[in-house]
């Protein structure tokens, strides 16, 4: 029934204006609603048709027009290259050669050979305690024992000639030997009257003064001694990680403080896990030629995990992600044109990512040119103009 209308609606208003199609004016002055939707139908199919025309021509416009604009972008040529990653972790500086030194006997310390900070040798004198009377008491047992050999030896050679008894000379012989036993256990005794430095280093701290008394046991240390050349750093690394951290692997070290970077080597992995944060040990030694390096500083450890001699690596940041998740770049396959591409997308596979650049699985082969800057702006299938290659500049 309302289509009959609109169509007598629509003949009254041709023989209205004497044949003429009514304007949008004379339709909105009739105020008849349907007329008016009908209107809108007719001019938005008049629209569309425009459009496609206009769409028509744009297209032969674009294939006739020898100075077409095209998008203009940058590229990068992926090439089969050497690429390491590395693990981060933290740590601080240790050594093994950091220690307290003690007294071995009780008694007044009665001198300091060292000062802070001076360097010293394995078996260097360090200091000396009051004896008590025992380099006295080791001068009266070696003159006993004077006595003792010159008694053997007098005795044994009467035995030789078999004059006097065999348990003269027996006897003899025992007391020289036991004087020359009491000669040693004495000596043992007065050796520790004296510190020596158990190993080579610096004498980090003096921590009893002259005259102080001294005994064997917690609270009594005298010294600390420590050796800076054989530095190292213990670090635990996650279980995910054993399979590519072993000795021998290379290590970067950065002592934020120093603003120094050290090139080295694993020199020793665990052989257990730590149940408690499922990591395992790992030992880093760290060259110090120029002593500034010292314990407990904190310094950033860079291990290598993972080698790949052919890989593909590209910026990680012209990588793009569609709805489902995949990961793709634009190739551009050069045509005849100078400089000018046409896009293809690929769909790409990545691995680890150091820094900046990220290693490519699959997707992309050695000598593609990969769209860099303009990455976000094409489409596939499109053509543009290539400015420069940032790999071939390089």
């Amino acid at each position: 029934m309302k289509k009959i209308l609109y169509l007598a609606t629509a003949a009254l208003l041709f023989s209205a204006c004497g044949g003429k199609e009514a304007s949008v004016s004379d339709i909105i002055a009739q105020g008849d609603l349907e007329s008016i939707r009908a209107k809108k139908s007719e001019l938005s199919e008049k629209q569309k048709a425009i459009e496609a025309e206009l769409n028509q021509l744009d297209s032969v416009i674009a294939t006739k027009n020898s100075d077409e604009k095209l998008p203009l972008v940058t590229t990068v040529t992926a090439k089969v290259a050497k690429f390491d990653h590395f693990l981060e972790l933290q740590g601080n500086v240790m050594t093994k050669q950091n220690v307290l030194v003690y007294p071995e006997m009780s008694g007044t310390l009665q001198r300091v050979y060292v000062k802070e900070g001076q360097r010293v040798n394995a078996g260097q004198l360090l200091a000396s305690i009051d004896d008590g009377g025992r380099s006295s008491q080791l001068s009266q047992l070696k003159t006993q024992a004077e006595l003792s050999k010159t008694t053997f030896e007098r005795r044994k050679r009467l035995w030789e000639q078999k004059i006097g008894s065999e348990i003269e000379y027996l006897s003899a012989k025992t007391n020289y030997e036991a004087a020359e036993s009491a000669i040693k256990q004495a000596q043992s005794q007065l050796g520790k009257s004296t510190i020596r430095a158990p190993f080579s280093g610096i004498i980090d701290n003096v921590i009893k003064d002259q005259g102080t008394v001294v005994s064997p046991g917690p609270g009594s240390e005298v010294f600390r001694i420590v050796n800076l050349s054989d530095m190292y750093i213990e670090v635990d690394v996650p279980e995910t990680y054993l399979g590519g951290i072993k000795v021998g692997k290379e290590a970067k070290v950065y002592f934020p403080v120093l603003g120094d970077t050290v090139i080295t080597k694993v020199r020793q992995t665990g052989n257990f896990i730590n149940p408690s944060n499922r990591a395992f040990t790992v030992e880093i030694p760290v060259p110090n030629k120029k002593g500034n390096i010292k314990p407990n500083l904190t310094a950033k450890v860079n291990i290598n995990d993972y080698t790949s001699e052919n890989a593909i690596v590209i910026p990680q940041g012209i990588i793009s992600e569609n709805a489902e998740g995949d990961q793709y770049v634009y190739i551009a396959e050069l045509t005849d044109g100078e400089n000018e591409a046409i896009l293809k997308k690929s769909i790409i596979k990545t691995g680890k990512t150091q820094g900046s650049q990220i290693e490519v699985l699959s997707g992309i082969k050695d000598g593609d040119h990969i769209i860099e800057e303009g990455a976000r702006s094409v489409k596939d299938g499109q053509k543009v103009k290539i400015l420069n290659d940032q790999t071939d500049e390089q």
